[in-house]
């Protein structure tokens, strides 16, 4: 069965994982995607940490994906390139602001060419501002945007960056989400528009409701720095780690039965969920001092028959055999032709009548240049002196 997105042509210039991962989420639906990338090396992303010469996160950022490359510094080059914008419903870019436009692949001159395109500008930072020519990686936008504050050591008080590299990640869902709104506004109006995404917006906006919730009603006093409260909420048990909260009254009722601590119930300063929350230091201690007297199974058992929302903290060995992973078939295995079996997760939503579905492997550097420029009307000859000048890679 086709995907949602069967019919639509994206055109990905992007590199690295926020522009790559976005392009894929669409590729995942259904979208034709093609990969342009420049003679050599070509996204960065392919020989970072490799098996044979690919990259494992290469390998599932660009998935059901063609790639072709065009040299953009030439004539030659760019004239494909726009050969291939007539062909295109989206055109994503993530250089720095500015650099499009030097390439001759700015909106003005592509919507010349596809006055309905969708256009799609990834950043760092933004088009202006004093950080907006920067450049920018994961954790600079990390440290910006105030989430290393929030994760700070609630001990220390320390910032801490988080070791998955989240910004670049939810600027990749976020710019998917708005492609496909842009792409249902043009089946409604005809026309296409320029969606422009920083990275620094979409994590700011990412983290705000309960990130910055001391920081949401002006004039509401003292802000207090939010790593005083940060709940992690991970326990040691006897033999392990398991994560247990009580947020409603009847969660609260049932942990303090759970953990055979009645006169918690008693006492004041948990008789509320505000109360727990301004108590939580005091109230997340006792808890494990608790916990820590049984096996993680043991309390388990004893909290799911008192509906506490709880669960096992998995390893990353462990997560792969867990019975809901397993149940849900959330991890696939297949074979790469470069890098060999592999497994990754499948697309996380499941459509009822257009499925995303795994139809391609992250393709090899210039993998599809041939095919593409034949479906563009490009002869044979015309590849091979093309190939010759180098304008392919």
């Amino acid at each position: 069965m086709p995907g949602a997105l069967d019919g639509i042509r994206v055109i990905d210039m992007t590199q690295m994982i926020s522009g790559p991962v976005a392009a894929r989420i669409l590729g995942d639906q259904g979208a034709d995607v093609i990969k342009v990338e420049s003679p050599g090396v070509g996204d960065l992303v392919r020989v970072m940490g490799s098996r044979d010469g690919f990259s494992a996160t290469f390998a599932t950022s660009n998935r059901n994906k063609r790639s072709i490359v065009l040299d953009m510094k030439t004539g030659d080059g760019l004239t494909w390139m726009k050969k291939l914008i007539e062909t295109a419903d989206v055109f994503i870019q993530n250089f720095r602001p500015g650099a499009a436009e030097r390439m001759g692949l700015g909106e003005e001159a592509l919507r010349a060419i596809k006055p309905d395109l969708v256009y799609v500008s990834i950043s760092g930072f933004g088009e202006s501002g004093p950080y907006a020519h920067k450049r920018v990686y994961d954790p600079v936008v990390q440290a910006l945007s105030g989430l290393t504050s929030i994760q700070a050591d609630r001990d220390t008080g320390r910032p801490r960056m988080m070791r998955l590299i989240v910004p670049d990640k939810l600027t990749a869902l976020t710019a998917a989400q708005a492609i496909t709104a842009a792409l249902l506004a043009k089946e409604r109006t005809g026309k296409g528009q320029h969606i422009r995404l920083a990275m620094l917006d979409a994590t700011v906006a990412f983290h705000w409701p309960e990130g910055m919730a001391t920081h949401t009603w002006v004039g509401a006093g003292a802000k207090r720095k939010q790593a005083q409260l940060a709940q992690d909420l991970v326990f040691e048990t006897a033999d392990g780690y398991i994560t247990c909260g009580a947020v409603s009254d009847s969660e609260w009722q049932g942990l303090c039965r759970a953990l055979d601590m009645p006169e918690w119930l008693e006492d004041p300063r948990y008789q509320t969920p505000a109360g727990r929350m301004l108590h939580a230091p005091e109230r997340l201690t006792a808890t494990q001092e608790v916990l820590i007297g049984q096996a993680s199974q043991y309390w388990l058992d004893k909290l799911d028959a008192e509906d506490v929302p709880s669960a096992p903290v998995l390893d990353r060995d462990t997560l792969l055999d867990h019975p809901q992973v397993l149940e849900n078939e959330i991890v696939v295995e297949s074979e790469h032709p470069v890098g060999g079996s592999m497994r990754q997760a499948r697309p996380p939503e499941r459509f009822s009548e257009t499925p995303s579905s795994l139809r391609r492997p992250a393709p090899v550097l210039g993998e599809h240049t041939d095919e593409v420029l034949a479906e563009l009307g490009a002869t044979t000859s015309e590849i091979d002196r093309l190939r010759g000048g180098g304008i392919l890679g």
